[in-house]
Formats: structure tokens, sequence, C-alpha cells
């Protein structure tokens, strides 16, 4: 079970993403189960619970990292207008793990500011030539997606780019990601 202020914000968000509500009460404690896509999710209310200061956590095993994405980011996006990648709620692209042995993953983290971690149930997904840059990608992917700190990410990553050979596969991937950790560090006013 995860923590939350309000277990009707939380189930709004997730009805939102295609869960359905399995259970709820509000009295002697408040508790939301909900289900949807294959698997469980269960939330407590915890009074004076504050989603900048979460550190609760879960993982989920799918098959299919990118397809699960693909339907948050459609309810988020219908949800929100545009797919969430900072503050609470907001959800981080399918990428390699480097911290979890190259399995592909990506979080989705709640209006509570629980992180639930989505991995590949399989193999890892197969390993690109190694180069700095691809070091530098998968460092910054650690620091900011399992560790929640896209500024270091940023300061890596744009390192990396620096020193980067211009043939370096990795190249667009890397782009890519530091638009997304830009976004991500900016202030909230300038984000369209």
């Amino acid at each position: 079970m995860l923590p939350c202020a309000d277990i009707d914000e939380i189930a709004d968000f997730f009805t939102a993403l295609g869960f359905t509500v399995m259970y709820k009460q509000t009295r002697p404690n408040p508790f939301v189960a909900l289900e949807g896509h294959g698997f469980p999710i269960q939330y407590y209310g915890l009074d004076g619970h504050r989603a900048e200061q979460s550190h609760s956590t879960c993982g989920v095993l799918v098959a299919d990292t990118g397809a699960m994405f693909e339907v948050f980011a459609a309810g988020l996006r219908a949800r929100y207008g545009k797919l969430p990648v900072s503050g609470h709620p907001r959800i981080t692209r399918p990428r390699p793990r480097q911290n979890a042995g190259g399995v592909s993953g990506f979080s989705l983290i709640d209006p509570a500011g629980n992180w639930i971690r989505f991995f590949h149930d399989g193999p890892p997904d197969p390993v690109a030539e190694s180069s700095p840059l691809r070091e530098g990608l998968l460092n910054a992917t650690v620091l900011a997606d399992s560790k929640g700190d896209p500024v270091q990410a940023a300061k890596i990553l744009r390192g990396a780019l620096r020193r980067a050979d211009p043939s370096d596969p990795a190249l667009s991937d890397a782009h890519e990601f530091l638009a997304e950790l830009d976004e991500r560090t900016s202030p909230p006013e300038s984000r369209s």
C-alpha cells in the first residue's frame, strides 16, 4: 500500500489511466484499492502526507514497457492536455536502466509523490554499442529517472554531449533526453 493525503484524488487520477476502483472506504481509515492493466494498486490515507516529501515506491513487472507507457501517456495527455514530465504527477519515458541490469523501465509518479516503477518482465534489452555518450546517457537516466535528480542528470548529459563523437548513434537519444530534462527543470511559469 502506498500513502496519500486524499484517496479521492488518487482514485480520480488512476481511473483516468484506465483503472477501476475495486474497494474504497473512508472510515475508520481511508483506503482505496484499484485494478487495471493486469495489476492491483492500493493506497491508504495519511494525514499530513506531502508529495514533495514522499519516499514511497513500488515495482510492477510488465510484458511490454513501451505499450504500458503509451497507455498511461494517452490517459495523462487526455487528462492534463500534455504529458507531465515534472511536478506531481509526472511520468518518465521507457529507457534501459543501467541500475536494473539493462532492463527497460519507466516511472509513473502519482499525485501523492509515490514512484511506481515499471520494468520489462524478461531479458534485458539488447545492449547498444558502448561509447562515452551512451555511458553518459545511462548515468543521466539513473540520476533523473531513478534518483529524481534531473539537474545533475542534465549536467552530466551536457558534458557527455560536448565531448561526443558527431557520428555516435546515441546522439539523437541524448538530445531528446536533454530536452526532456530541460523541461523538467525549467521554472513552472515557463512551461507550456
